[in-house]
C-alpha cells in the first residue's frame, strides 16, 4: 500500500549517545602531548617563515653608525616593509655596497629622490636648509664639505652617524633603490643595547 506523502515511512527517534568507558590518565596525557607537539611544530614553521620572508638577523661590522649601533651588535632587519612602504628620510637601512655587491652596508637615509644635498664644513644642507641631526653627537661630526648634488630618481643619499669615519654617499654617491634590501628595526643583542631603532 502506498504511503501518503504526509506520513513519513520512519518515525524520527532520538539516538542515545554511545556509552563511554572510564577516562584513563594515559589517553588524556597522550592527547595533551600531541597537542603540545602540534603547537610547537606550528610555531617553529611560523618562525622559519617569518625569518625567511620578513625578518633577518644581521651583525653590525664597524663603528660608522655610532653611537646607536656598535661593532658586533646583532639586529633584525625587515626585508618586506619596502615592498609596501616607501623608504623614508632617517630610516636606517641595509644595502649592497655599490662598488662590491658582495658586501653590505648599514647607513641612515639622508636624501630622497629629487632632494638637493650639500655639505658645508660638516653641516648637511637639504633643499637649501640646514638639516637638524640630533642622532649625530658633536664629537662624531667632521668638517668635510661636498658640492650640491641632486639625488637621482630611485636613489638615496646615505650617511653614517659617525661622520668622521663613515664611508658613505659622500664617497660612493647615491645608492640605487635596487640595492636596498632591508630596514633595520630592532637590536636584540647585547641586552644593554636592545631596543627599537629610530
Amino acid at each position: 500500500m502506498p504511503i501518503p506523502p504526509d506520513h513519513p515511512p520512519y518515525a524520527s527517534q532520538p539516538v542515545a549517545p554511545p556509552a563511554r568507558g572510564p577516562n584513563t590518565g594515559s589517553s588524556a596525557g597522550s592527547s595533551t602531548i600531541g597537542l603540545w607537539f602540534r603547537d610547537l611544530l606550528i610555531a617553529a614553521v611560523a618562525s622559519v617563515l617569518i625569518i625567511t620572508f620578513l625578518y633577518q638577523p644581521v651583525r653590525v661590522e664597524g663603528t660608522s653608525m655610532l653611537p646607536r649601533l656598535e661593532d658586533s651588535d646583532r639586529l633584525f632587519i625587515n626585508k618586506f616593509v619596502y615592498h609596501i612602504e616607501s623608504i623614508e628620510r632617517d630610516d636606517i637601512v641595509v644595502f649592497r655596497y655599490p662598488r662590491d655587491p658582495e658586501k653590505s652596508y648599514i647607513k641612515r637615509v639622508i636624501g630622497l629622490p629629487g632632494d638637493r644635498v650639500r655639505i658645508i664644513h660638516g653641516q648637511v644642507w637639504l633643499n637649501g636648509k640646514p638639516l637638524l641631526e640630533p642622532y649625530v653627537p658633536e664629537a662624531y661630526r667632521d668638517t668635510r664639505s661636498m658640492p650640491e648634488i641632486t639625488v637621482p630618481d630611485d636613489s638615496y643619499f646615505m650617511m653614517g652617524d659617525h661622520r668622521s669615519i663613515s664611508s658613505d654617499s659622500r664617497e660612493f654617491g647615491p645608492v640605487g633603490r635596487d640595492l636596498v634590501y632591508g630596514k633595520a628595526v630592532f637590536v636584540y643583542w647585547p641586552a644593554k643595547d636592545a631596543g627599537v631603532l629610530r
